[in-house]
C-alpha cells in the first residue's frame, strides 16, 4: 500500500528533530509536536465533524502552520485538501468551492470581506458549505475556532486511513489564465513518490533547511520543497508572506541552504538593502522556476557567491522533473537539466512522433510523478492523457545532444508567423540577455501579411533609454532575423499571476485595444 503520511513517517524516525520554523508566530516545531497537530486536525474532520474518505475540505488562509495541520492530515485521514488562492476574488472562489463539492472550508481572519462575499454567493449558488471553520476570529458568531476544536479533543489513539496510491489526496486548481480553473486530482502516489525524487535528483540532505515564502496554495508552495525537505528530515522556515527584509533576515539566522524562488522574486530580494550585507556562505545553491531567470539577476547573485539553478515542473505532472548538477548550472545555462529518475520525456511534432535533438517539440511526461488529471473533467482529462499514459504538457522545449533541455514556451503561445513557428521563450530569453532590460514577454497578434507577428513588451532597468532599433540590433546578433518583433511597447511592469508567470492574454488584449482606438 502506498499512502503519503510523510509527516508521520518521519515523526516516527527523528521525532525530536526541528521540522518548522514559524516566523511570524517566532516558534519551532519538532516533527512530533508537527505530527500530533495532524493527528488532531484529522481525527477533528472525521470524529467531530463526520468527515469520510473522500470528502473535500477547503482551505483559504495565508502561510501559517494550520495549513501544514490540513495538508499532513489529509495524507492520514483520506480527506481530499482543496487549496484556495488568495488572490482570487469571491465570484472565482465560487467556482472552486461548487467544482470540488467541498463539505468544509477553513478560513484566515485576515480575508474576512472575501469569505463574507462568498457566503452570501453560497447562500443564492448551487454549493452547500456545511460547516465554515474560523483558523483565528469567526466572521460568525456560530462559527466554531479550530483551536478550540483541537484543545478540547479528548486524547485517544488514532488510526490512520487506509489509503491506496491512486487515492485522492489534493486538489489543487490551476491559475485559470486561459479559462476557468481545472482541479487537477493529485494522489497520494504523486505526493510519495515527487519527495523521494527530489531528495535524490537534488540531493538534499537531512541538514538542509530552506525557507517558504511563496504561497502554499500553490503546488510549488505545498511540494517543490516542502514534501521533500520533511522526507529526508530536513527543516522547513515559514514565512507569511513575502517579505525581503525578514527573508534575508531568516535566511541568515537560520543558516539556510536551500532556497526556491521565481525571477520576480529573487529581483526583489536582489534590490532589497538587506542584500548587500546577508550572509550567504552556507547557501548550497538557489533554484529558479515558472520564467525565464534574467541574466542580470544570475549576474548579481554570482557576485555574492552563489550558485543558481533552474529547475521545471507543472502541477499536473509535479512540480520538480528535472534536475541538474551544480556543474552543469554553470557549463549549461538555461537549460533545465536532464529528467529527474524514471521520468520519461518525450519531444513530439503536432503529429506526435519524436523530434530529433536540437529541433522544438511539445513535452510529453510518463511516470509515477503525473496526476490523475482533472476532477469531473473526462474531456479534459482525456485531452491531456494519452492511452500510453503520456501526459501532453503543452510546453515546447528542445534537447540537446547530452539529453539537455531548454524551455521554448507553450504551445499555446507559438507565433506561426508566415507559415513559421516562433517561440516566444526563445525571443524572451535573447532580450533578457541586454543590459537595459529588466523583464520581457513576447506575444503574438494578427498580422495582415504574415498572419501572427510579435509584439515584445519590455520593462527597462531603472528607466534606462534603449530605442526598438537598438533591442532589434541586439536580437539580430543571437536569433535569426525572421524571429525578431516588429513592435515593441515598452511598459512599467508586466501583468504577473501570483506565482511569477506572465499573464500574455492580458497583454495581447491591451495591444488589441490600443490599436483598435
Amino acid at each position: 500500500m502506498i499512502h503519503a503520511d510523510v509527516l508521520g513517517e518521519r515523526a516516527r524516525l527523528t521525532p525530536g528533530k526541528t521540522a518548522l520554523v514559524d516566523v511570524a508566530a517566532e516558534r519551532r516545531y519538532s516533527y512530533r509536536e508537527l505530527d500530533e497537530r495532524a493527528v488532531s486536525c484529522g481525527r477533528l474532520w472525521l470524529e467531530r465533524f463526520g468527515l469520510e474518505k473522500g470528502d473535500r475540505v477547503g482551505i483559504l488562509a495565508h502561510n501559517r502552520v494550520e495549513y501544514l495541520d490540513t495538508f499532513f492530515a489529509a495524507g492520514k485521514s483520506g480527506i481530499v485538501l482543496v487549496t484556495l488562492g488568495t488572490r482570487l476574488t469571491a465570484r472565482e472562489l465560487a467556482h472552486i468551492v461548487e467544482d470540488s463539492g467541498m463539505r468544509m472550508l477553513l478560513y484566515d481572519g485576515e480575508l474576512a470581506d472575501t469569505v463574507r462575499e462568498l457566503r452570501d454567493l453560497d447562500e443564492a449558488a448551487s454549493f452547500d458549505v456545511e460547516h465554515w471553520l474560523a483558523l483565528d476570529d469567526p466572521i460568525e458568531p456560530a462559527d466554531p475556532s479550530y483551536a478550540d476544536l483541537i484543545s478540547d479533543l479528548p486524547e485517544e489513539d488514532f488510526e490512520r486511513v487506509p489509503c491506496d496510491g491512486e487515492d485522492v489526496y489534493c486538489l489543487l486548481y490551476t491559475s485559470g489564465t486561459t479559462g476557468k480553473p481545472k482541479g487537477v486530482m493529485i494522489p497520494h502516489r504523486m505526493v510519495a513518490w515527487n519527495g523521494y525524487n527530489t531528495v535524490c535528483g537534488w540531493q538534499l540532505e537531512e541538514s538542509d533547511v530552506s525557507p517558504i515564502f511563496t504561497p502554499l496554495y500553490h503546488a510549488g508552495g505545498l511540494l517543490a520543497f516542502l514534501v521533500p525537505i520533511f522526507v529526508i528530515g530536513g527543516t522547513i522556515v515559514l514565512h507569511h508572506g513575502f517579505d525581503a527584509e525578514e527573508i534575508w533576515r531568516a535566511v541568515e539566522r537560520e543558516r539556510a541552504t536551500v532556497v526556491l524562488g521565481v525571477p520576480t522574486i529573487w529581483k526583489l530580494l536582489m534590490e532589497s538593502p538587506a542584500f548587500a550585507g546577508v550572509d550567504l556562505s552556507h547557501v548550497k545553491w538557489f533554484i529558479s522556476g515558472g520564467a525565464p531567470l534574467p541574466n542580470y539577476l544570475i549576474e548579481a547573485y554570482q557576485q555574492r557567491g552563489v550558485i543558481f539553478k533552474q529547475g521545471f515542473g507543472m502541477t499536473e505532472v509535479g512540480v520538480n522533473c528535472f534536475a541538474m548538477t551544480v556543474e552543469d548550472s554553470y557549463a549549461r545555462a538555461g537549460s533545465i537539466g536532464q529528467p529527474m529518475m524514471f521520468t520519461e520525456v518525450r519531444l513530439v511534432d503536432a503529429d506526435g512522433r519524436d523530434v530529433p535533438a536540437g529541433e522544438v517539440g511539445e513535452m510529453l511526461f510518463r511516470g509515477p510523478h503525473v496526476s490523475l488529471g482533472y476532477w469531473r473533467n473526462p474531456e479534459a482529462t482525456a485531452a491531456a492523457l494519452d492511452s500510453g499514459g503520456w501526459f501532453h504538457s503543452g510546453d515546447q522545449a528542445r534537447r540537446d545532444g547530452d539529453g539537455f533541455f531548454y524551455v521554448a514556451g507553450r504551445q499555446k503561445d507559438m507565433i506561426i508567423s508566415g507559415g513559421v513557428n516562433v517561440y516566444p521563450a526563445e525571443i524572451e530569453g535573447a532580450l533578457l540577455l541586454h543590459p537595459a532590460v529588466e523583464d520581457a514577454a513576447v506575444v503574438g497578434v494578427p498580422d495582415e501579411r504574415w498572419g501572427e507577428s510579435g509584439v515584445a513588451f519590455v520593462v527597462t532597468l531603472d528607466g534606462r533609454a534603449v530605442t526598438s532599433e537598438e533591442l532589434g540590433e541586439h536580437l539580430g546578433k543571437h536569433i535569426a532575423r525572421f524571429k525578431i518583433p516588429r513592435i515593441y511597447r515598452f511598459v512599467d511592469e508586466l501583468p504577473r499571476t501570483a506565482y511569477g508567470k506572465v499573464v500574455k492574454g492580458e497583454l495581447g488584449r491591451r495591444y488589441l485595444a490600443e490599436t483598435a482606438s
